[in-house]
């Protein structure tokens, strides 16, 4: 999990320094890097391409997707910090997804650190620094569809290989993000080439440590350690970018994290008494 949040930082600072791109070719040269590892790998250790639940593969693709593209999107009218912030509310409608797919209890306490977390948005939206209502709706599909992720991940566990997971995705964010970039192209500097085609590099890294950390049981264990990307993003963000925190955005990212994240250790130490 610390290898998957170093390499998202990077790829996050990555994406908002070439906000000159359109999101969608972003999306594309975003696919291109990781599918230069996926597909060798796949090929290498003979693995099945297509997988064996197709159904749920190309739906944890689709989601992720729109996931990745409404993040980008954000990022073009949010601070670093904050859309990184909003993003991780993931978990609560992961949990009302796993209420309503797996039929997984949440427990009243837990709706009560998912109603301080919301809270938290309310006060980033309403006295932080002023939020885009553009942007948040982006951030907002976003995390939903992050949500929908980790329970589709959960659902599949660990009867696919993570790399068929990864290169489904990749091949539909290739296929989507190559289709929508066609009319407003731009022609990358070499410096630029470097900067989109790391973007893969980091992506994949990153994406395959996630998936690895959530197929594993012990996940609630060491998911606490995927906040710090927060962290990361705020001292980027106001260190590179010149952006502002004041401090009722602080709250408001505190609130956040300490509702996940405090979620997170109930739900670990139900697993110990269960």
């Amino acid at each position: 999990m610390i290898f998957s949040v170093l390499a998202f930082s990077l790829m996050n600072t990555v994406v908002k320094y070439l906000n000159v791109f359109n999101v969608y070719q972003i999306v594309f040269f975003r696919s291109i890097g990781t599918l230069a590892f996926t597909v060798p790998l796949i090929i290498k250790y003979k693995i099945p391409f297509l997988g064996t639940h197709k159904k749920l593969l190309a739906l944890r693709g689709l989601a992720g997707v729109i996931s990745l593209t409404c993040f980008f999107q954000s990022l073009n009218y949010l601070a670093i910090g904050t859309a990184v912030s909003l993003r991780y509310t993931s978990p609560i409608f992961a949990a009302i997804f796993a209420l309503i797919f797996l039929k997984e209890k949440i427990k009243l306490m837990q709706w009560f650190l998912f109603i301080v977390a919301f809270i938290g948005v309310l006060i980033i939206k309403g006295f932080g620094v002023e939020v885009n209502s553009i942007g948040l709706l982006f951030i907002l599909c976003s995390a939903i569809s992050l949500g929908l992720i980790f329970v589709i991940i959960r659902k599949i566990g660990d009867k696919e290989n993570p790399l068929i997971i990864i290169n489904y995705f990749m091949v539909m964010a290739f296929v989507f993000g190559g289709i929508m970039s066609i009319n407003n192209w731009r022609n990358p500097t070499l410096n630029e080439w470097i900067l989109l085609l790391s973007l893969g590099i980091f992506g994949y890294v990153g994406q395959l440590y996630m998936t690895k950390a959530f197929q594993l049981y012990e996940t609630n264990v060491i998911a606490p350690l995927k906040y710090l990307e927060v962290i990361f993003m705020i001292i980027i963000g106001a260190s590179w970018f010149g952006e502002i925190y004041n401090l009722w955005t602080l709250l408001g990212i505190f609130l956040i994290l300490l509702g996940l994240v405090y979620n997170i250790y109930l739900k670990r130490q139900k697993d110990k008494a269960g």
